[in-house]
């Protein structure tokens, strides 16, 4: 089975850090491009971050560019999102996504993020 699990989310305050983790399994994981994505309800799925294949190429929101690092384990199938200087505006549902060369998509089923104080 095709399965990506997320993990590494919680309460933090504003200015702390937190580090997603997705695990994935059933699937070639070297072939396929690793995205986060985040969503509160009733508001639309947002791009956060995505790396490429190998994790020499990473893209990023503006919102969290020089905040937020993603990177890639391909030999333990581990896609990670470091979360520094968090704001309240990051508050988020946030979701791990794979995607290959033929627009085939996979999603975990998120992790809650909460920053406040």
């Amino acid at each position: 089975q095709v399965q990506l699990v997320e993990s590494g989310g919680g309460l933090v305050q504003p200015g702390g850090s937190l580090r997603l983790q997705c695990a994935a399994s059933g699937f070639i994981f070297n072939n396929f491009n690793m995205k986060w994505y985040r969503q509160a309800p009733g508001k639309e799925r947002e791009f956060v971050a995505s790396i490429e294949t190998t994790g020499r190429r990473t893209n990023y929101l503006d919102a969290v560019k020089g905040r937020f690092t993603i990177s890639r384990d391909n030999a333990r199938k581990m896609v990670y999102l470091q979360m520094n200087s968090l704001k309240p505006e990051d508050t988020d549902v946030y979701y791990c996504n794979a995607q290959n060369p033929g627009n085939t998509g996979y999603w975990g089923q998120g992790t809650q993020v909460t920053v406040s104080e």
